[in-house]
């Protein structure tokens, strides 16, 4: 049997071990300075870059950042070609704030790795950026620092994509836009560069949108389609988006979150059974709830499927699939699709029995049982029993603005104009910023077409709080075409419609169309607002008060 290598002796004396055992020792007694700076100079005396990191961590544990720089600073001084001690001065720096004192650390940070990890670097910048106070100054010592790689063949993608990830923090999305069209020069088909385009795609960038169209018509991966479709759904881009979905689903016929994207966004659509097929799909793909977001995605796609069923009266089956719900925060939101089954059922009150019995474990879950069982009177043609039970609740929290606003909504719906008023001016006296407010009272005057000037005034304050919202601005263009302002109120509502598209707002833009002799423009607006939500009040009284089936 051969003998074992003999161990290798220690570089460490008993005078530097006593040192460090020392250091340790107060570190682990409470006193992190103490130990902080017996370990720094440990580190001094031997050039050991161990004992500079401990000395380092031991600071930065501390929440001690200017000790923690010093200790990475004399790190990188007593090793100047230390990557690591680089490295970690450039981090600590960032967290800092010290943005003036990064450029040229960055730059020779850079230029110490090999060409072939300088990509990757690069591309790591923009997030250790996240957390700086003053991005515009950040955004540019950065450029500054990338100069050079800027139009190297080998690095111009890279450094262009990063660049332009910090022009989109720095609150620069034309430049970062423009960032993103550089980078395709170095590589006509740059994921980075489509990734980028789709970050600042908007009404206010119309750029961006065919960059990402070309890349996707060369293929891309399903993810970056995905993301697509994610951004035409948040801009209410609904046809769009399930024609990205389809073709996720027909690319990759495997790749799972698109055919629960696909199936959600059939149902709100009103296609329920090609909805439960790719749903049901979805389910055959993720057959158990592996990490947090197969969980999550497997719930929705249960409480989907649980209300298909109930459209189908199928409350049976409506009940099996919520029972296979498995988290317990979703669960209220299951108990909430219990009790309208119940309701349906004709089991009002059993409904409501089973949200107040449902546990209350913070004050959220109160709230959240109070607003589920408001809506489920509403729902279910009690609109009064839900204006009393806010006001009930008023009474226990009159402090809480959202619910007079909403008792005020269910006012209107009752007819009660009078009480809707005066709760609303209620709430404005008590929060004069509390924009909804001026709003609801101003829509509510012009749909009944009375007191036309102070809805006028109204409206328009709540726009001094909120000048972009799409909704206060639908409002106003009704009041106008209320008025007799045809012209106005289509300009404002077309704006409205197309800053977000919905369905209320297409009732309202319709009807001005139609009136104005523009009867196919309005039936292509109305079957768009049906698509949007074939469940709105507003579109459907309109459809109906003018015989109209788009």
């Amino acid at each position: 049997m051969a003998a074992e290598p003999a161990p290798s002796a220690s570089a460490i004396d008993a005078s530097l071990f006593y040192q460090l055992l020392l250091g340790e020792l107060n570190v682990q007694n409470g006193e992190p300075g103490t130990g902080y700076s017996i370990l720094l100079d440990a580190a001094r005396k031997t050039n050991d870059a161990d004992l500079y990191q401990r000395a380092v961590d031991v600071a930065l544990q501390a929440r001690a950042g200017d000790a923690a720089l010093q200790a990475a600073r004399a790190w990188s001084q007593a090793q100047p070609a230390s990557q690591a001690a680089r490295r970690i001065t450039l981090q600590i720096l960032i967290a800092l704030n010290h943005t003036g004192e990064i450029g040229d650390l960055l730059r020779a940070q850079l230029a110490a790795l090999p060409v072939q990890d300088r990509s990757a670097a690069l591309a790591a910048i923009p997030r250790a950026f996240l957390r700086v106070s003053d991005k515009k100054e950040a955004a540019r010592i950065v450029e500054q620092a990338l100069a050079e790689h800027l139009n190297r063949p080998e690095t111009g993608e890279a450094a262009w994509i990063a660049t332009g990830r910090m022009r989109v923090l720095a609150g620069d999305p034309k430049g970062a836009l423009d960032a993103a069209q550089r980078a395709l020069a170095f590589a006509p088909q740059s994921e980075g560069a489509a990734l980028l385009a789709l970050e600042v795609m908007g009404p206010a960038q119309p750029l961006a949108e065919p960059m990402v169209r070309q890349y996707l018509e060369k293929g891309s991966k399903p993810e970056i389609r995905m993301a697509y479709a994610r951004a035409l759904l948040e801009s209410q881009r609904l046809s769009e988006a399930l024609k990205q979905l389809e073709i996720v689903t027909a690319e990759k016929p495997d790749y799972a979150p698109a055919w629960l994207s696909l199936g959600l966004l059939q149902l709100q659509g009103s296609s329920p059974e090609a909805a439960d097929a790719s749903l049901r799909r979805f389910l055959t793909l993720v057959p158990s709830a592996e990490d947090e977001a197969a969980q999550r995605g497997r719930t929705e796609a249960f409480l989907a499927l649980a209300q298909i069923a109930e459209k189908r009266k199928d409350f049976v089956a409506a009940g099996e699939w919520l029972d296979r719900i498995e988290n317990q925060e979703d669960r209220i939101t299951a108990t909430a699709r219990r009790a309208s089954i119940l309701a349906r059922q004709g089991k009002l009150d059993q409904a409501r029995e089973l949200i107040r019995d449902w546990p209350e474990r913070t004050p959220a879950d109160a709230r959240v049982k109070l607003m589920t069982e408001v809506q489920l009177l509403r729902d279910n043609g009690q609109p009064g029993a839900a204006y009393d039970l806010l006001g009930a609740a008023i009474e226990r929290q009159p402090g809480d603005f959202d619910l007079l606003y909403d008792q005020a909504l269910i006012a209107e719906k009752l007819g009660n104009f009078e009480a809707m008023e005066r709760l609303l001016r209620q709430l404005i006296a008590a929060r004069p910023d509390y924009h909804h407010a001026y709003n609801a009272l101003g829509y509510s005057l012009a749909e009944r077409n009375i007191r036309l000037s102070e809805a006028r005034q109204l409206i328009n304050k709540a726009l001094e709080y909120a000048p972009e919202d799409p909704m206060i601005r639908d409002s106003l263009g009704w009041v106008e075409f209320r008025s007799g302002n045809t012209a106005e109120a289509l300009r404002i509502l077309q704006s409205a419609f197309k800053a977000r598209p919905d369905a209320d707002i297409a009732a309202h833009l319709g009807e001005v169309l139609w009136t104005s002799g523009q009867r196919e423009q309005a039936l292509s607006v109305w079957k768009e607002g049906l698509l949007l939500s074939s469940d709105s009040d507003t579109l459907t009284e309109t459809l109906k008060r003018f015989q109209v089936k788009p």
